[in-house]
């Protein structure tokens, strides 16, 4: 079947046009103003934007953790995902460690294959070296796989600093790229110790315990291994002032580094975990943790700038039943925030109808930078002729107000609720077909996306991209 929506604004990295969009056997087939109708069924997006498909390149579905497993499965979580203009997630299987990446990659097939509702690709946790994980790199990439993940904390998936300066020698010869989770693990262990000998078991402890310096000091760091191995790297969560200043320093040394961010990053404050009622409080744990005001205007900053490079989720889920394990000691909650179905009404809102961003950056942030840097541009991230039909139609003047009884994840509550929209998501296509329709998920079947290795683009010195 042949579609033509009709009418509306093409939106792209480079800026807006009026063009119609035609897609025909699940790609797009032809953009430009008054398109020929002939036999496709006409859809009018007068008063429209037209949104390649967001792309959300962090996301954490059915991921065991401390003892639980997150509330959103591929199955719930990839449908809140499209619900929300998503129509491609690329998710971390993680092998346990001594498990061979291919163990890993193998679980995380079966908990996708037949499950999930948008497209979807993997990311790889390196959490051990050696000569065997070595030689798998190439065969990762060789299966699609060509993004890789390393952490600086957390004892189950860190590795030491050495094998990750090999693993990131290995991912220049092969042509991969990681991604870093950066937090000093030795001083939050001891700042944690404190707290809990002090009896502070609280959720305000634990800002307290990751603070911004110790996010920009790991930043730092990791960028000093990169220099030393003359190789790209992908700061992930990036939250506060701090950080992103070493960020800026390492380009302005010709360094090629990528930041992202999240929503919670961008909106929230420090001060949740202020709450007097402990559970509402708990809701907001995740790490890094959420930061100050000044950290929020200084992302808005970057972000228009183009400073900051990707938009993502960070979606790791848990009802509050689950939250509450860690009810009377805050190092025992989970760690996580709902928000992979509300990330692209929250930055129209706030980024775009606020004025603080154009149409054209929460384009590059969620659509063609990702794409690219995921090695799966151009068939995602641009609306252009023999690219995937995924499209988002977003109306501006259709208000809305986000609360968990309207929403597709599996979790009780939103860290929005009761946050008025401007606009909403009137429809979702995925590879051409209508899959959302004013909020209701008409038809699923994603698949698992081959991707090559990233496109990369250069900064300058200042951070932004040329």
């Amino acid at each position: 079947m042949r579609t033509l929506l009709q009418g509306g604004t093409v939106v792209s990295a480079k800026g807006m046009t009026a063009a119609d969009v035609l897609l025909e056997k699940g790609l797009v087939s032809a953009v430009g103003e008054h398109l020929p109708v002939g036999d496709a069924q006409v859809v009018d997006c007068a008063g429209k934007l037209l949104f390649p498909g967001f792309i959300d390149g962090h996301t954490h579905f059915d991921l065991e953790v401390g003892g639980t497993i997150t509330a959103d499965d591929f199955a719930s979580g990839s449908r809140a995902a499209l619900r929300g203009g998503t129509t491609m997630v690329v998710d971390f299987a993680a092998p346990d460690k001594g498990e061979t990446l291919a163990a890993g990659l193998e679980r995380w097939r079966r908990k996708a294959e037949g499950r999930a509702a948008c497209d979807y690709g993997f990311h790889m946790t390196i959490d051990d070296w050696n000569e065997g994980i070595s030689r798998e790199i190439g065969e990762m990439l060789a299966q699609g796989i060509s993004s890789f993940k390393m952490y600086m904390t957390y004892p189950a998936m860190m590795i030491p600093e050495g094998d990750m300066y090999h693993a990131l020698l290995r991912l220049k010869e092969a042509g991969g790229i990681a991604g870093v989770h950066c937090e000093n693990d030795g001083v939050i262990r001891a700042l944690t110790a404190e707290a809990r000998a002090a009896g502070r078991l609280s959720p305000a402890s634990h800002p307290r315990t990751r603070p911004a310096p110790l996010e920009a000091e790991a930043v730092g760091h990791l960028l000093r291994l990169a220099q030393l191995a003359d190789v790209p790297v992908i700061i992930v969560h990036l939250t506060c002032r701090e950080a992103l200043e070493e960020v800026r320093a390492a380009r302005r040394r010709g360094q090629t580094v990528y930041a992202e961010t999240c929503p919670h990053y961008l909106l929230l404050e420090d001060s949740v975990y202020d709450r007097p009622e402990y559970m509402e409080a708990a809701k907001f744990v995740c790490a890094p943790p959420i930061r100050k005001k000044a950290d929020q205007d200084a992302l808005w900053e970057a972000l228009r700038k183009g400073e900051i490079d990707t938009v993502a989720t960070d979606h790791c889920s848990f009802t509050t039943a689950q939250k509450r394990v860690g009810q009377y000691d805050f190092t025992k909650i989970p760690g996580g925030l709902p928000g992979v179905e509300h990330r692209g009404v929250l930055l129209y809102t706030h980024g775009v109808a606020a004025g603080r961003i154009t149409a054209a950056d929460m384009c590059r942030v969620l659509c063609e930078n990702p794409a690219k840097l995921y090695g799966c541009w151009p068939r995602k991230g641009i609306i252009a002729p023999g690219s995937d039909g995924d499209i988002v139609v977003y109306d501006p003047t259709a208000d809305s107000v986000i609360t968990a009884a309207d929403q597709l994840q599996n979790v009780d509550y939103t860290p929005y609720e009761g946050w008025k929209t401007a606009g909403s998501i009137a429809r979702v296509y995925l590879r051409g077909r209508l899959a959302v329709d004013r909020g209701r998920v008409l038809e699923t079947g994603g698949q698992f996306i081959h991707r090559g290795k990233n496109h990369t683009f250069s900064c300058s010195s200042n951070g932004g991209m040329v």
